[in-house]
């Protein structure tokens, strides 16, 4: 059974990169964006009712997923924030939406967060959900952060370093990661936790996610020093679990504040996989930001 029933799949070629995904619904535009170590199956159960009043594009970032993984280089650029945001209006654009709303869980948050600083004529609203800034992150990580968030120190280790170790035993290792959260593998629909699963298995995929991290310590924290004097004009809608390391170790609303003009948000008494661990209610404060 698929999915993401009365979507089609659809494969965008966009430059260098074929990017994967689904769209369905009717009405103002809005693309949702996944995290790691996921696809965009995380929006299974939030896509749905949300194309009762848009068109609801959900794609897989470059490197993930059904999406090209192309080779990167040394300055890791090739898996930068700006890359994979631009992969992403190039999408949309061939769909005929010059203007859109944007929704980015984990890592898609911080794609659509360049995709606001570089683009800021196409995106009209936008959402990150469990995260905030990167360069925020990295400034204040401490013993408690690191033991959460171990993934960020170990994936960016030199290559092929983790890629061995995740290449090992990659079913161990996602179900581990995905199961290191509050509500555990329970969260997962098996449909989809099989697609995350696949996804692993190709060493390609464990390369081009480590690479995505590589990115965002190094190329993308130059990224975000150039842009410290400005801040994104779009609206942004953040929202976080109640349990989890974003509320234990920050301060959300006005960590975005320092980089957005204007936010709104809330905790959801869940935990980090927001879109399948409280899909209800993340759909209806996404419909309701994005209406």
């Amino acid at each position: 059974m698929s999915l993401f029933p009365g979507f089609e799949p659809r494969w965008f070629e966009v430059g260098e990169v074929v990017i994967h995904g689904v769209v369905g619904g009717s009405g103002p535009p809005v693309l949702l964006l996944h995290g790691y170590p996921q696809t965009h199956a995380i929006w299974h159960k939030v896509a749905p009712p949300l194309a009762r009043r848009f068109t609801v594009v959900a794609t897989d970032l470059r490197g993930y997923g059904a999406s090209s993984k192309p080779v990167s280089t040394p300055d890791h650029a090739v898996y930068s924030k700006r890359a994979m945001a631009a992969d992403q209006i190039r999408v949309m654009e061939s769909l005929g939406f010059d203007r859109f709303a944007v929704a980015g869980h984990d890592r898609g948050g911080r794609v659509a967060h360049r995709m606001a600083l570089d683009h800021p004529t196409r995106v009209t609203r936008w959402a990150a959900l469990d995260i905030v800034p990167t360069r925020t992150m990295y400034q204040r990580a401490d013993r408690v952060f690191a033991q959460a968030h171990y993934h960020w120190f170990f994936l960016i280790q030199p290559a092929p370093f983790p890629e061995r170790l995740i290449e090992s035993d990659p079913d161990f290792f996602l179900n581990w990661h995905l199961s290191n959260r509050r509500a555990g593998l329970d969260a997962f629909d098996p449909a989809a936790l099989a697609a995350y699963r696949t996804a692993f298995r190709n060493p390609a995929t464990v390369h081009a996610t480590c690479e995505d991290y590589r990115a965002a310590a190094t190329i993308d924290l130059e990224h975000d020093e150039a842009d410290l004097s400005r801040r994104v004009s779009a609206p942004l809608l953040a929202l976080w679990a109640r349990h989890g390391i974003i509320e234990r170790c920050f301060r959300p609303l006005d960590d975005w504040r320092d980089r957005v003009i204007s936010v709104t948000g809330q905790a959801l008494d869940c935990g980090h996989y927001l879109p399948e661990e409280a899909p209800a209610e993340t759909a209806r404060l996404l419909a309701d930001f994005f209406g």
